[in-house]
């Protein structure tokens, strides 16, 4: 039987009637909402779109969107005043600042800039560490995402063994951390990994996060496993025109899996979702409110 396809637009969809309706409380009852603020630097149009589709959504649950576009020649020390005083403002509970950045500014220096308790990202040092060590912080938006789409076929992951397929700071280290909480018994492979296909194999669930096009073939999916593919990669279809594709071939693993995320429509419309899940839970905190 056909794996069921796990619909992210319409997971995400409900989360974001779900933040605008707590939002629309938190307005009523003191006249406060949450505040999300996105830098960009420069005229990248792919991360002008980004930009864009953060403000849109924000608006659109009912918080305040702040948006900052900067010319490319800023300096790093006018990109980091800046920082400071969004983490000084009390109207903004959540600070993102859209990568990548031009090369004259360091992104590592710039990311740790931002008060951890803002950083709905979830890239600060401290967050990660946090995450590492089971404390209450800010996890990565897409990672969080993945987690939700889990939950959507699954009562339970305890037991499970899960295996990650990428070690990236954004994706897959903080989703095989998320994981080992819910007691899942954790693999992650990468490049150096001796015999991937085999190890993919013995996968109940399989996550995909190496940035290569339909890297993951079906027959590396053990039959009635869950399958969630972070990889969103561009290339061209038989008939001359580009197409959007993930990590795993989808129409293969399809045929072994229980479950599978699409792409586009799987994991890719969580990851704003959950940003702004983060920029409430963030505003919360602040106003040390029931989460």
């Amino acid at each position: 039987m056909p794996a069921q396809i796990i619909d992210g637009f319409s997971v995400a969809a409900k989360l974001r009637r779900t933040l605008a309706e707590r939002t629309a409380a938190y307005r009523q009852a003191n006249q406060r909402v949450p505040g999300l603020a996105v830098v960009l630097v420069g005229e990248d149009p792919a991360s002008q779109v980004y930009v864009r589709n953060k403000g849109k959504a924000t608006v659109e649950v009912g918080m305040r969107s702040f948006e900052h576009l900067l010319d490319a020649k800023i300096s790093q020390n006018e990109l980091l005043q800046l920082i400071d005083k969004l983490n000084a403002d009390p109207k903004v509970h959540g600070i993102l600042v859209q990568l990548p950045l031009p090369r004259h500014i360091e992104t590592e220096r710039v990311l740790r800039a931002i008060d951890p308790d803002k950083d709905v990202d979830g890239f600060h040092p401290i967050n990660a560490g946090r995450l590492l060590t089971g404390q209450r912080g800010l996890v990565p938006c897409t990672p969080r995402g993945c987690m939700r789409l889990l939950q959507e076929v699954t009562n339970t992951l305890s037991g499970l063994h899960a295996v990650v397929l990428g070690r990236s700071n954004i994706v897959g280290k903080p989703i095989a951390q998320l994981l080992l909480q819910a007691d899942c018994t954790v693999t992650m492979a990468h490049s150096k990994t001796r015999d991937l296909p085999a190890l993919c194999r013995q996968a109940d669930i399989l996550v995909a996060a190496v940035g290569r096009a339909e890297f993951v073939r079906g027959d590396w999916v053990k039959s009635d496993a869950i399958v969630i593919d972070v990889g969103i990669n561009r290339i061209n279809g038989a008939d001359g025109k580009s197409r959007l594709c993930g990590d795993v071939a989808t129409a293969e693993a399809a045929e072994r899996a229980r479950a599978i995320t699409p792409v586009p429509r799987g994991v890719g419309p969580m990851t704003i979702a959950c940003l702004l899940e983060n920029t409430l839970i963030a505003f919360e905190r602040r106003q040390a409110l029931p989460e």
